[in-house]
């Protein structure tokens, strides 16, 4: 077999490495954002519904202790508890944020319109499908176990716990390409709602997709989203959309129904041989 490198590989997308939450499933990233508020509530701890998806994307106990570092919140825990947010602290957050989450995970477990449709179109072309997430294994097999009633089965899914660190380091697009068996990276896309989705893509060298609609960067639900009128809506796409592009995404879309038209586009770029 002719060796498949960055500077060589002049062929089509192999492969497609997904987020879940926002992304596929769970329009608008609800599930993490409320757990999230929920969880320092229990603490006495205000933290808005924007403060909780600032750090959207980390690994979950990496987002707890990023919420809890921001001044106005470091001041409110050690208002209420008599002392600065340690890493004692973070630890049992994060150990009360687990069942937590998965309770909720089911509540929002509805496929976003159009995936099914996608990963289809996507396996037509040959395209192998990998999930990444920053939930732990047992909220990624929740999550798993709703989507596959619906009918999307990823060929691989690794989640944060799996690698040495979540994002925005690389570890999930990589193990997610040895479990998929798929190389070089220009061969690859990746495809999320965070701004840590498109840092951890950057970052492993493939191409990196943004999206906005969905997901956390509007942060809105199906049916909030339907009720913008059309300028509201243009207007938050188009800031979502230059966040992600200034955050190094080679391409912004509105949803993964998208993705299958624009991974043609990617094909052909790199048949002319453009790299990610």
């Amino acid at each position: 077999m002719k060796p498949l490198n960055a500077r060589s590989y002049r062929g089509p997308v192999r492969a497609v490495v997904t987020d879940l939450a926002g992304t596929v499933i769970d329009f608008g990233s609800c599930a993490p954002a409320g757990a999230f508020v929920e969880l320092f509530a229990r603490s006495r701890v205000t933290v808005t519904p924007a403060q909780a998806r600032g750090p959207m994307g980390l690994h979950k106990r990496d987002h707890i202790a990023t919420l809890a570092a921001l001044p106005e919140v470091a001041a409110q825990w050690e208002a209420a508890h008599g002392a600065p947010c340690g890493e004692a602290d973070i630890d049992a957050l994060y150990a009360t944020f687990i069942p937590l989450q998965v309770a909720c995970l089911a509540d929002h477990g509805d496929l976003i319109p159009g995936v099914v449709e996608a990963v289809a179109a996507l396996r037509e072309k040959d395209i192998r499908i990998a999930a990444t997430t920053g939930y732990n294994r047992e909220m990624l097999e929740t999550v798993l176990a709703c989507a596959e009633k619906q009918g999307f089965v990823p060929d691989a899914a690794v989640c944060a716990e799996d690698v040495a660190g979540g994002r925005p380091a690389p570890w999930m697009n990589f193990r997610a390409m040895e479990q998929l068996g798929v190389f070089p990276p220009a061969s690859v896309v990746a495809i999320g709602d965070t701004i840590p989705d498109i840092a951890s893509a950057v970052n492993a060298g493939v191409w990196a997709v943004g999206v906005t609609e969905t997901g956390n960067m509007l942060g809105l639900s199906q049916a909030e989203c339907a009720a913008l009128n059309a300028g509201e809506r243009e207007h938050l796409l188009t800031e979502a959309a230059d966040l992600m592009y200034a955050a190094g995404a080679h391409y912004v879309i509105n949803g993964f129904q998208e993705l299958p038209g624009l991974v043609g586009q990617i094909s052909r770029a790199m048949v002319e041989g453009k790299r990610p």
